[in-house]
C-alpha cells in the first residue's frame, strides 16, 4: 500500500488514542475527556463489581474466617503474587474496565502463575468459605469477576506457542487479544476473534467470539480444540472432544466463569489470506435506506466478506451512518461488491475507501491501534499500555431476518431523540454481520445459541466526568426503549455483552441450551462455587 493510500485509509479508521475503539465501544462523544474503553465475560469473567453475590448457595456451617497468618501462608505457596488490601498494587488490581460499575473490595487478588496456583487458591477459598471468582482481561460489561472474596486472576498465564506443523496454537488464558494476533502474524497464521485489543482471549472465546473474520472462519469458540480447566474442587482437567466432551461443548459459547477457571486454550489456526478493508460514510438522511439495504444485502454475500453498519451520535460531530468491512481477497475483487451495495442504498456516500493491508495492520486498525506499537496497545497500567477505560452502559440483540421499515424507523428515531436530548453523549447502534461459516455449524453442536442470526447488535452510550446525571439517565432510557420497542425479544442477546439489567437473561443468552448447560454445571461445579448474578444455575427453571 502506498503512503498516500495508507494515510487515506487511516483517516477513515482513525480514532482518538484515549477514546473507545469502534469495536469496543462504537461511539465517540464530544466530552469523554480522558476516558476510553468487547468484550466479554472473562475466563472467567472480568472486572470487580459489587453486584456479584457474596457466595454461592451452601448447606454447610460457616467455616472459620482466614486469619492474616493464613493469608500470608497462601501467598508463600504461590508462584504468582497475592495482593491484599493495603498493598501498593491493590488499587490498580481492583480497577474496573467500566468505571461506571461500583467497585468492591476483594479480600485478596491472586495473580496465578500456574494451574497449581489456581488449585491452591480454590482450596483456600473452600477451607475458609470465601467467595471466589476468576478474571482474565477485565472486560465484563457488568464487572462480574470481582467480589468481596478472592479474585483468581490469570493475567500471568499469557504464553502463546504456535505449532505450524499441526496448525494449532496453545494460548494462556490471560493473553490479551492484540498479543495473540501479534504472535500469530509472525507465523503467518490466524485465529478468528474480536477487535478489542486488551480483552482476555479466554472470556472472548468461552462466550462465542465474533469478529471481522467470523463469516470466513467461524466463531472463536468454533476453532477451540482443547482447554485446561481447574474445577472448584481443585481438579485440573484436560478438556477436549475425547476427554470431557460435554464440558468442551459448554465452553464453546456457554459463557465464562460458570464451570471452572480456564487456564489454557488450544485453537485451530488458518493460513493468512490477502485482506482488503473498505469504509463508506453516508449522510444521516440516508440512514434508513443504508440500514435496510445492508440487512437485505449481507446475507447473500460470500463468506469472504464481513461488514458492519454503524449508526452513531458522536457529540459535536452529530449523527452519522457508516458501513465498513474486511474482505478476504484483493481490492480489485472488492470494488464491484462495494459498488453493488452502494447501488442498493440509492444513496451517495460522502466518502469511500477501499485498500489492501497485511493481517496485523488490519487487526490493529479494527482495534483502533493503527498509530500505536503492540506494547502501547494495552490498557494503561499494563506495561507500556496507553489505552484508557470508560464509563458506559450497553445492550445487545441479534437480527434473525431483515427488519421492516417501521422497525428501522423506530431505531433511527430513538437515536435522533437521544441526540436532541443529550447531544454530548457518545451513543451508537452497531450491526455486525454473522452468517457464513457461523450458520453452517449445527444448532446443537456448541452452546452458542444464535446460529441462525444474520447479525448481532450492540447498543452503547458513554459519558465523561463532565456529563450530568440527567444525561446519563437519558442514555439509559434510550437503551430501555431499544429493548422494549426496537429489539426483537425472541432474537436473544449476546453473553459476551453481558447485561445486568436484562430481563429473561438466561433464555436470551442460551436459548434451548439452558437445560444442557445446567447439567454440565451440576457435573463440573455441583456446589455452585462459581456463582454470580447471571451464572448458569444448577437447575434449569421449569
Amino acid at each position: 500500500m502506498s503512503d498516500g493510500a495508507r494515510a487515506l485509509r487511516d483517516e477513515h479508521y482513525r480514532q482518538p488514542m484515549d477514546a473507545p475503539t469502534r469495536r469496543e465501544f462504537l461511539a465517540r462523544g464530544a466530552a469523554w475527556g480522558a476516558l476510553g474503553l468487547g468484550v466479554a465475560a472473562g475466563a472467567v469473567l472480568s472486572g470487580c463489581a459489587s453486584t456479584t453475590p457474596a457466595s454461592g448457595p451452601t448447606t454447610a456451617a460457616p467455616r472459620r474466617p482466614a486469619s492474616e497468618v493464613e493469608w500470608r501462608r497462601l501467598a508463600r505457596t504461590l508462584r504468582g503474587t497475592l495482593v491484599r488490601p493495603g498493598d501498593l498494587a491493590y488499587a490498580q488490581g481492583r480497577l474496573l474496565f467500566d468505571v461506571a460499575v461500583a467497585p468492591s473490595r476483594p479480600q485478596g487478588i491472586a495473580y496465578c502463575a500456574s494451574n497449581d496456583d489456581v488449585a491452591r487458591c480454590l482450596a483456600f477459598a473452600r477451607e475458609h468459605d470465601i467467595a471466589v471468582t476468576s478474571r482474565s482481561g477485565g472486560h465484563s460489561y457488568a464487572g462480574y469477576s470481582c467480589n468481596d472474596g478472592l479474585v483468581i486472576d490469570v493475567t500471568l498465564l499469557s504464553r502463546v506457542k504456535v505449532d505450524n506443523s499441526s496448525s494449532r496454537v496453545v494460548v494462556g488464558a490471560g493473553t490479551r487479544l492484540i498479543d495473540l494476533y501479534d504472535a500469530l502474524a509472525q507465523h503467518r497464521r490466524l485465529v478468528p476473534a474480536g477487535s478489542c485489543p486488551s480483552v482476555g482471549v479466554a472470556g472472548l472465546t468461552l462466550g462465542g467470539g465474533v469478529g471481522v473474520l467470523t463469516r470466513r472462519y467461524g466463531l472463536t469458540c468454533d476453532n477451540l480444540l482443547e482447554t485446561t480447566t481447574v474445577l472448584a474442587d481443585s481438579t485440573t482437567l484436560t478438556v477436549n472432544d475425547s476427554t470431557h466432551p460435554e464440558l468442551l461443548w459448554a465452553q464453546r459459547g456457554g459463557g465464562g466463569g460458570n464451570f471452572g477457571v480456564t487456564t489454557q486454550l488450544t485453537y485451530r489456526t488458518h493460513d493468512l489470506p490477502t485482506l482488503t478493508l473498505f469504509s463508506l460514510h453516508f449522510p444521516w438522511a440516508a440512514a434508513r435506506d443504508v440500514l435496510m439495504a445492508w440487512m437485505s444485502w449481507i446475507p447473500h454475500q460470500s463468506d469472504d466478506l464481513w461488514t458492519n453498519c454503524l449508526l452513531e451520535s458522536a457529540g459535536a460531530d452529530g449523527l452519522g451512518v457508516s458501513v465498513s468491512g474486511v474482505w478476504c481477497g484483493f481490492p480489485s475483487s472488492l470494488d464491484g461488491l462495494v459498488n453493488s451495495f452502494i447501488a442498493e442504498t440509492h444513496a451517495t456516500p460522502t466518502s469511500r475507501f477501499v485498500g489492501g493491508d497485511d493481517y496485523l495492520a488490519a487487526m490493529a486498525i479494527e482495534a483502533g491501534c493503527s498509530s500505536l506499537s503492540i506494547a502501547a496497545c494495552h490498557l494503561s497500567g499494563e506495561g507500556a499500555g496507553v489505552l484508557g477505560r470508560a464509563a458506559f452502559h450497553a445492550k445487545s440483540s441479534f437480527v434473525v431476518a431483515p427488519w421492516s421499515a417501521a422497525r428501522v424507523e423506530n431505531a433511527l428515531g430513538s437515536l435522533e431523540q437521544l441526540a436532541g436530548r443529550s447531544p454530548d453523549l457518545g451513543a451508537a447502534l452497531a450491526f455486525d454481520a454473522l452468517g457464513g461459516a457461523v450458520s453452517r455449524v449445527g444448532a446443537d453442536a456448541t452452546a452458542f445459541a444464535h446460529r441462525s442470526a444474520i447479525a448481532d447488535i450492540q447498543a452503547t452510550h458513554s459519558w465523561s466526568t463532565y456529563s450530568s446525571r440527567a444525561q446519563v439517565a437519558a442514555g439509559d432510557e434510550w437503551l430501555g426503549q431499544l429493548a422494549a420497542h426496537v429489539f426483537e425479544s425472541a432474537a436473544g442477546a449476546y453473553v459476551n455483552y453481558i447485561d445486568p439489567t436484562l430481563d429473561g437473561w438466561l433464555d436470551a443468552y442460551y436459548g434451548d441450551h439452558v437445560a444442557h448447560l445446567s447439567r454440565v454445571k451440576r457435573w463440573a461445579d455441583p456446589d455452585d462455587v462459581f456463582h454470580f448474578a447471571q451464572s448458569i444455575p444448577l437447575r434449569a427453571p421449569l
